[in-house]
C-alpha cells in the first residue's frame, strides 16, 4: 500500500468494519471488508483500531445506511452521491433497485484500489475518479431526480470554505434531497493527534462544526433534521464494556460530548 495522508485513513475504517464483522455481536456483518483486509499488504496496527473503535465505526456506518435506506424507500428513483466512498461497501449493503442511480466517488488512487478489491454492483452504477472539491464531476450528474448525498469521514478533512462550496453546489443543482454526513466539533479537531490513524498517516483535520444550524443559512430551504451525537448513537449497548463506560463518561462532559455528530439535512 502506498496511500498517504487522508486517503490512508480509509484503511482504518475498512479495518474497523472488518474487525466488527468478526465480533460476536457484529453491527454491520461486513464480510466483504474482512476479505479486502486479507488481500491488502499493509500493517493495520498503524490504524490503532480497537474493538471499541471498530464498533463505533460500524454504528456510524449503520446510522448513515439507515437514513439512506429511508430516503430510497421514499424516493425509489433517486440519485445517490456516495462521496469519498473509499472502500466502503455501502452500495453492496443497501443493494438499491435498478431504478436508483448510484455514484461512488473518490480520488483516482482510491478508485484504482477499489476496482481491484470490490466487485462492481449491478444496476445504474458509476465509479468516478475525482476529488469532491473538483468542479467537473458534479456537472456530469443529471439533475433530474431527488438526490441524497452521503459522505462519511470527509468533512473534517476539508477546509470550511470547501465544505460550504460542496454543500452549496449539491443543494443548488438538484431539485430536492438530503445531505447525510458525520462531523467533528472544534474540540475533535483540536484533539486530532490523539487519533492514531490521523497521526500516523500525516493527515490533517481542519473543519469542525459546533453549530449544525449554521449550515442552514448556506442554501434557502436547507433544514437540519437530525444532529445525533456520537455518544448518543443507537446501539451503543453493542460496544465492549469499556467502550460503553467511556461513552457514558463522555456524555456527561460538556466539552467532549459534542466531539462528533452524525447530521441529516433536507433541501
Amino acid at each position: 500500500m502506498t496511500l498517504t495522508g487522508a486517503p490512508e485513513t480509509l484503511l482504518a475504517t475498512l479495518y474497523g468494519r472488518a474487525l466488527d464483522s468478526r465480533a460476536p455481536r457484529s453491527v454491520l456483518h461486513d464480510e466483504a471488508a474482512a476479505r479486502a483486509v486479507d488481500r491488502i499488504d499493509y500493517d493495520f496496527r498503524r490504524t490503532g483500531m480497537t474493538a471499541t473503535l471498530a464498533a463505533g465505526v460500524a454504528l456510524r456506518g449503520r446510522q448513515l445506511d439507515t437514513w439512506t435506506r429511508e430516503f430510497l424507500a421514499a424516493h425509489p428513483e433517486a440519485t445517490v452521491l456516495h462521496l469519498a466512498c473509499g472502500l466502503d461497501t455501502r452500495v453492496q449493503r443497501l443493494a438499491p433497485g435498478p431504478s436508483v442511480r448510484w455514484i461512488d466517488l473518490d480520488h483516482p488512487e482510491v478508485v484504482a484500489l477499489r476496482e481491484r478489491l470490490l466487485p462492481p454492483p449491478t444496476g445504474d452504477y458509476r465509479l468516478v475518479s475525482a476529488s469532491v472539491t473538483d468542479d467537473g464531476w458534479l456537472d456530469a450528474v443529471p439533475a433530474d431526480r431527488p438526490t441524497v448525498a452521503v459522505f462519511e469521514g470527509l468533512t473534517m478533512y476539508l477546509r470550511k470554505e470547501d465544505g460550504r462550496r460542496l454543500v452549496e453546489r449539491i443543494t443548488g443543482r438538484f431539485p430536492s434531497g438530503q445531505l447525510l454526513f458525520d462531523a467533528y466539533g472544534t474540540i475533535g479537531i483540536r484533539l486530532q493527534k490523539l487519533v492514531t490513524a490521523v497521526r500516523k498517516s500525516g493527515a490533517t483535520l481542519r473543519w469542525g462544526i459546533d453549530d449544525p444550524h449554521e449550515l442552514e443559512a448556506w442554501h434557502d430551504g436547507l433544514l437540519l433534521l437530525d444532529a445525533l451525537r456520537s455518544v448518543d448513537m443507537p446501539g451503543l449497548d453493542l460496544l465492549p464494556r469499556f467502550g460503553r463506560v467511556e461513552m457514558r463518561v463522555l456524555a456527561r462532559l460538556p466539552k467532549l460530548r459534542d466531539v462528533g455528530r452524525i447530521l441529516r439535512y433536507r433541501f
